[in-house]
């Protein structure tokens, strides 16, 4: 019986064996052919339209010029065009479930901030993962908050801003572009290492906290790039950048870092995500492409005449890297800050 036994235990191990040859070389004609498919769609994408989602669309911020630039760009490359699709709503809820549901076929890209990876430490639902259900394609810029106040504030400094809300906590507003925005956690970084006692009054975009700075409704702002021509013009004070270095755009401007808030940091940045599952051919394409429009002169011009510095990762890879990196940095803030969606 023992006998018996072991040689129908060596008979099943080896036709086991067969199987999971069989089962491989199977699988590996899938991956193949499927590899193949994609670059075969990856040489002629796109063949149609592509839709450019954002999560904030007011015309004149950062967020819609980066969009239309690139955006243009990209129509002449392809010869094809993209379609720029603001979908404003719910702090950038609304448009990453757009995308989050869109078919991963390369033809529904979407432009995001820090605040596509913020939600996903203020909500504890959310119908798509910020991470896990997209594909990263890669950064395209660096854009600091800049912190300005309204003429009227008795403060020309980022110090003399601090001595001010210091003698007289809780008096001094601040705008953002709404809860967990960059520009938010910004305020909210100040707040901790300032040791100050700000309030904060969430708009539904950047440009409208900027208006009511401008009417002197609130104080201060942490604000985008919306805020540099009236600060040209005079009719705001910029104090600040928010960033590690100087603006190349603003080099007169200092950090506030180096403004009397040691080891402040809180700087925006954009990058391109498509629907997970997007085959790895045409992400690398997409890649490749937006990379090249980006090292134009031209571009590189505009962009940084509205505090906009170029930043492309070298490979999807590297920018997944990145937002995971920055994924972390940012829950630890919302959880140090407190920050609550209302």
């Amino acid at each position: 019986m023992r006998f018996k036994s072991a040689t129908w235990c060596v008979t099943d191990s080896a036709e086991n064996h067969t199987v999971r040859k069989t089962d491989f070389i199977r699988a590996a004609a899938v991956v193949i052919l499927a590899i193949a498919a994609g670059a075969c769609c990856a040489q002629n994408f796109p063949s149609r339209p592509v839709r450019f989602v954002l999560s904030y669309g007011a015309p004149g911020g950062t967020p819609d010029i980066i969009a239309r630039m690139l955006g243009a760009k990209l129509t002449d490359k392809w010869g094809r065009q993209v379609v720029i699709d603001p979908r404003p709503g719910g702090g950038g809820i609304m448009a990453a479930e757009i995308v989050a549901s869109a078919a991963a076929d390369g033809y529904t890209i979407f432009l995001v901030s820090p605040s596509h990876l913020i939600n996903g430490a203020l909500h504890a639902r959310l119908s798509y993962d910020p991470l896990k259900s997209f594909a990263a394609v890669t950064q395209v810029a660096d854009v600091p908050n800049i912190l300005s106040i309204h003429p009227s504030v008795a403060a020309r400094s980022v110090r003399e801003l601090i001595a001010l809300a210091k003698a007289k906590p809780g008096s001094l507003a601040y705008g953002s572009a709404g809860t967990g925005s960059s520009q938010h956690l910004s305020g909210e970084l100040f707040k901790k290492m300032a040791g100050v006692d700000i309030v904060h009054i969430p708009y539904k975009v950047a440009t409208a906290a900027v208006i009511d700075l401008i009417a002197g409704r609130i104080q201060i702002a942490f604000a985008s790039n919306s805020s540099l021509p009236h600060i040209r013009a005079g009719r705001l004070a910029g104090l600040a950048v928010t960033s590690a270095r100087r603006s190349s755009a603003l080099p007169d401007l200092p950090t506030i870092a180096e403004s009397g808030v040691p080891g402040y940091e809180a700087s925006g940045w954009y990058g391109v995500l498509v629907p997970a599952r997007t085959p790895g051919a045409i992400v690398a394409k997409l890649h490749d492409d937006i990379a090249q429009v980006l090292r134009e002169p031209e571009i590189r011009t505009q962009l940084a005449a509205n505090t906009i510095e170029v930043a492309v990762s070298a490979t999807p890879g590297d920018f997944t890297a990145f937002l995971v990196k920055e994924s972390a940095k940012w829950s630890v803030l919302v959880k140090e800050s407190g920050a609550r969606v209302d």
